[in-house]
């Protein structure tokens, strides 16, 4: 897409960047959100908005009346609070995934123009869902390719792609794209399921073994660093989710190359709810689902 703005510059400078300075990870509770803090500089991390999601309900014949204006003042109000510099969002912005449907025309130019007014710069990275997405954001918005960017140490990507090759030296990865949830079944075989943000160790060894040779250069002379990936949930809570804590089928994976490639030790994986409070390991949840 040649007309997309796209602001990802790797130097010397910036990677060495990665390996000295230390970026502090806060989990925003009670809300789906992440705040990056880098010295006196500070990022607010949201996934998958899936603007006009009520759109693919109705073709259903299931009828709601649009929620953006809600998500819109959430995350107004999460901005306020947080008062960062940058606002990063891990793509999915849309959810038609290659056309724009007529409430996406609509509603997210104006959500874009009213949240710019409130924080200094944004940056949007593609999902899977965006195709198209240039067309409806304001100028100023900064578009970042699927395969990421990076803020301090950590590197952020939506998910469905591999990350660009200088972001295995960051510390650690952030990504949407998953929706995680955790499902609990009680006695009485009532299931519930909710939102939980997933702090998982990576598997370096695994990744090394998978990383795609026509995707990133000579295996051997990167420098893999990443040790952990946060899984965020996504901003817009009126979504459905992917229990992490549950396999429907024998050799059933979770989306995304990462985790397809079992670059991470999901068992081991920690889950919290939006409230803070520490359910256990992925491990320990699976009994309870």
């Amino acid at each position: 897409m040649d007309n997309i703005r796209v602001e990802i510059v790797f130097n010397k400078l910036r990677q060495k960047l990665i390996c000295e300075t230390l970026t502090k990870i806060q989990f925003v509770f009670p809300h789906p959100a992440i705040l990056l803090k880098e010295k006196s500089c500070r990022a607010l991390v949201v996934a998958d908005l899936h603007i006009g999601w009520e759109k693919l309900l109705s073709q259903k014949g299931i009828h709601i009346p649009s929620q953006t204006l809600k998500l819109k003042r959430q995350l107004l109000n999460l901005i306020e609070e947080t008062k960062p510099k940058y606002l990063i969002l891990l793509g999915d912005i849309k959810d038609a995934i290659t056309n724009v449907s007529m409430q996406e025309w609509k509603e997210i130019p104006e959500f874009f123009e009213t949240i710019q007014q409130e924080v200094s710069e944004i940056q949007v990275i593609l999902g899977n869902h965006d195709g198209n997405l240039e067309h409806l954001l304001p100028e100023k918005i900064k578009i970042i390719p699927a395969s990421g960017t990076f803020f301090g140490n950590v590197g952020l990507i939506h998910g469905h792609a591999w990350p660009a090759p200088e972001l295995v030296r960051c510390k650690n990865l952030i990504t949407g794209h998953v929706h995680p949830t955790i499902a609990i079944r009680d006695p009485m075989g009532l299931r519930i399921t909710k939102q939980v943000f997933v702090k998982v160790p990576c598997n370096i060894q695994q990744l090394k073994k998978k990383v795609p040779s026509n995707n990133w250069p000579k295996k051997g002379t990167l420098d893999y660093s990443i040790l952990q990936l946060f899984i965020l949930p996504s901003f817009n809570q009126f979504l459905g989710g992917r229990p992490v804590n549950q396999t429907k089928k024998k050799n059933e994976t979770f989306i995304g190359p990462i985790l397809r490639a079992k670059g991470v030790n999901m068992n081991d994986a920690e889950t919290y709810l939006l409230d803070g409070t520490f359910l256990g390991t992925v491990r320990q949840l699976k009994t309870l689902s």
